[in-house]
């Protein structure tokens, strides 16, 4: 058997996967609104995506399209998505603007939060739930703990 690396060096640790209905339009929501970059694709005879891969950062993405009655529901089938992705971006404010131009779904306009981040949050056309965020201020863990404490009616 060839020496080969159990963990390839290409991918992170982790790497969501999502069933989407209509994964081409998924990748050029991705690409167009997050910045995503497609690294391969494999296409089906109906022209579905068996698999396809997008790097945004240094995470990767998978994608496919549903198969109807497969193992992978896409959140349309379920009624929503039972995630949510989390991903830092340069600006949110913009990022969410365009998101809700291309079709997203507003869940929360941006807002700042006692952590330090601007954060907002969006259902994308295919109902993947995203959390954007720009990192605003550095808080030290003691100050998080008091700000949450004071959110909280205490002190």
């Amino acid at each position: 058997m060839p020496d080969v690396k159990p963990i390839p060096d290409a991918y992170p640790r982790v790497s969501p996967h999502l069933s989407v209905a209509g994964a081409a339009a998924a990748i050029d929501f991705y690409t167009d609104v997050l910045g995503a970059n497609e690294r391969m694709r494999m296409g089906m005879p109906d022209g579905a995506i068996a698999h396809a891969e997008v790097e945004i950062g240094n995470s990767v993405i998978m994608i496919g399209d549903e198969v109807p009655g497969g193992s992978d529901p896409s959140p349309k089938t379920l009624g929503g998505s039972p995630v949510a992705l989390f991903l830092y971006v340069e600006d949110v404010d913009e990022v969410f603007k365009q998101a809700i131009r291309a079709g997203a779904t507003k869940v929360q306009e941006p807002q700042d939060h006692s952590y330090g981040d601007r954060v907002a949050m969006f259902d994308d056309p295919f109902g993947h739930r995203w959390n954007i965020a720009t990192h605003v201020e550095d808080v030290s863990p003691e100050e998080m703990e008091q700000r949450a404490a004071e959110a909280m009616g205490g002190g």
